[in-house]
């Protein structure tokens, strides 16, 4: 497998790509939220301008897409390749953004896990020589997703108090061979576990095992320990899958300390009622493009892991009384 490839699941990249520029757009209610102030783009309503929700959110995809090329001082032609996905049946939030760019397009599909795999699979693509320059994306919305896999919004159902709010955001990271800031220093890409889970409300339940699962190998094939990082987060666990996620690690002999959070848990403050916090592919998108890169570029943070979390089902699967199979992917991030 060549020296790349360290223990059981993990990548480490002997040429590390560098994370040029980030962009993100966010809904209002997440502009509301505790960083605010890392938003490039904060919308006044949930259209946006647009016809629809669904439009509006290819749109943000869109936006994050050109804005983090333009914020470098890349021509968007001099990219690469695109490699993106969303929520949506048929990703079609990213594969309408990127009918618009005219740049070869690899549709992913993660679910909320969904950034962290671009980002990883974009590193590879540099690292492997095929690729110069790489765009990595995601985005959710809340009202799309909400009625593609809960109820119809106008509907106004009450939602469990377990329940995570769809964050309504888009986020862009720009990956390339040279130049300067953050690197991407390693990914393990996860396996597929299910326990079983059936409520689909209860995602951080659901997602909680596959995140502790990529956690454990990535410091295992690594030999490392949760300190050597500044900060790890979870994609959108929320309240009590990170809880959750904390409880399985502790069992393996794992105290991840004080600098262990989700983006779920960040995103919105307690007085915006969002229950167990924020989801969404948006949700790890627009908190490592925004929060995570400034940090990283102000020195305030050196040594970053994400673990993108994703809930493998769908509507259907739901509706036929399928568990819900989840995964985790993590990428560390390095000023090195």
């Amino acid at each position: 497998m060549g020296s790349k490839r360290v223990g059981n699941q993990t990548i480490v990249f002997q040429n590390p790509p560098f994370v040029l520029s980030g962009y993100n757009i966010v809904g209002p209610k997440e502009g509301r939220g505790p960083l605010k102030d890392y938003y490039d783009q904060i919308m006044g309503d949930t259209y946006n301008g647009e016809k629809s929700w669904e439009k509006t959110e290819a749109k943000m995809l869109e936006t994050v897409l050109t804005g983090a090329a333009t914020k470098a001082g890349v021509p968007v032609e001099s990219i690469d390749f695109i490699l993106a996905g969303d929520l949506l049946n048929q990703i079609i939030s990213s594969s309408f953004a990127a009918r618009q760019l005219g740049i070869p397009f690899i549709g992913l599909y993660g679910a909320c896990s969904t950034m962290a795999l671009s980002v990883a699979l974009g590193a590879m693509l540099i690292e492997g020589g095929y690729a110069g320059k790489v765009l990595c994306a995601a985005s959710s919305h809340h009202n799309t997703a909400e009625r593609q896999y809960r109820m119809p919004t106008e509907q106004g159902n009450q939602r469990a108090m377990y329940a995570q709010w769809t964050v309504t955001g888009a986020g862009s990271l720009l990956l390339a061979d040279s130049g300067t800031g953050p690197k991407v220093t390693t990914a393990t890409l996860g396996r597929v576990i299910d326990y079983g889970e059936t409520d689909t409300n209860n995602m951080g339940a659901a997602m909680a095992p596959a995140v502790a699962d990529t956690i454990i190998n990535h410091f295992q094939d690594l030999n490392r320990q949760p300190d050597y990082y500044d900060l790890i987060v979870t994609g959108d666990l929320g309240m009590i899958g990170l809880q959750m996620v904390k409880e399985i690690l502790k069992k393996s002999n794992l105290n991840m300390g004080k600098n262990f959070s989700d983006c779920g848990v960040m995103i919105f403050s307690p007085k915006q009622d969002t229950h167990a916090g924020g989801s969404g592919c948006g949700c790890s998108a627009v908190v490592l493009s925004g929060y995570i890169l400034n940090k990283m570029n102000s020195g305030e943070l050196k040594k970053v892991l994400l673990i993108g979390s994703g809930a493998l089902h769908s509507p259907t699967s739901a509706l036929q009384g399928e568990s819900i199979p989840a995964i985790g992917h993590a990428v560390s991030v390095e000023m090195i």
